[in-house]
């Protein structure tokens, strides 16, 4: 029996084989259509493009594009497979490198692998990132970890400057003796512009319901902390340190939010002054990070 991950209402999906329609036809196999709802019982009333309706198992039913692969006999990579067996680094990340953590954290582990050279021939390509496969553990090919983090999206960067790291080969320390190639005065529009969105979901969520998530709020003000110094310093600094006590004040609600907004706004400002005096170049070493990938291409094909 064919499985699959759970369907959200929206999703398009084509029947696997003849249904029972709901005005007492059959819908045929390829039939396309959308998920509408979720029976009690688990079952998908999928709404046809011809607006009838049939209800199908999840076996019965299949993603638009995974049928049109299975249509062509084309055959995805599997991301787990590719995780546990060429995973080149991997550190623990969120709450616990920080040193926010309380009993209650995850373990958030994040990784990179290097797919091989030869898959990238193929009709079908590799996975950019894979879920999985334990728990809370996320990981980037390679070749798209270089692309995010030359852009200095922050989660990609804090990898890199883990003090947990949990899996390092020789292609794993060479990438992380590029990390400075990676940071630039970009980190000023990523770092800022994410925490300035999000601040204004979290009022949003303030207005209506008296209280923001305040976990998400300590991490952004920690977001900000953390981007002053990496101008400041050229240096990411993934431990929360000296502001520790006062972030978990923020975490159990304990300051209230004008102070808060007070202490964002003030970072931001101190943000402004950093990007005027930092010691950052403007752009990331692309060169440098382009020519370790190729590299890293060529040695990793079989031999």
């Amino acid at each position: 029996m064919v499985q699959g991950p759970r369907l959200a209402v929206g999703t398009q999906v084509v029947l696997r084989g003849a249904v029972a329609d709901g005005r007492g036809g059959i819908a045929q196999r390829g039939a396309t259509g959308r998920v509408a709802a979720v029976t009690a019982d688990g079952r998908y009333v999928v709404r046809l493009v011809d607006g009838r309706e049939a209800i199908a198992r999840r076996d019965q039913l299949s993603l638009r594009t995974a049928y049109q692969d299975e249509a062509i006999g084309l055959v995805r990579p599997d991301g787990d497979r590719l995780v546990r067996e060429h995973t080149i680094y991997a550190a623990v990340v969120g709450s616990r490198a920080f040193g926010l953590d309380t009993d209650q954290s995850d373990t958030d582990t994040r990784g990179v692998y290097v797919a091989p050279t030869e898959a990238y021939w193929s009709l079908v390509k590799p996975p950019a990132h894979v879920d999985g496969p334990e728990p809370e553990w996320f990981s980037w090919e390679v070749e798209r970890f270089c692309e995010l983090a030359l852009k200095s999206n922050p989660n990609l960067l804090e990898v890199l400057y883990s003090p947990l790291v949990v899996q390092q080969t020789p292609l794993g320390e060479e990438l992380v003796g590029l990390r400075r190639s990676f940071l630039s005065q970009l980190a000023y529009q990523t770092y800022s512009g994410y925490v300035l969105s999000q601040f204004k979901k979290l009022e949003t969520d303030f207005r209506r319901d008296g209280a923001p998530k305040w976990k998400h709020v300590m991490h952004l003000i920690r977001l900000l902390i953390a981007a002053r110094g990496l101008l400041l310093e050229a240096n990411v600094v993934v431990d929360a340190g000296r502001y520790r006590e006062r972030l978990l004040q923020i975490r159990r609600g304990e300051l209230p939010w004008d102070e808060v907004e007070r202490w964002r706004l003030r970072l931001h400002g101190e943000l402004d002054d950093a990007l005027r005096h930092t010691l950052l170049p403007a752009t990331p070493d692309v060169a440098r990070v382009d020519d370790w990938l190729r590299s890293v291409r060529s040695r990793n094909l079989t031999r």
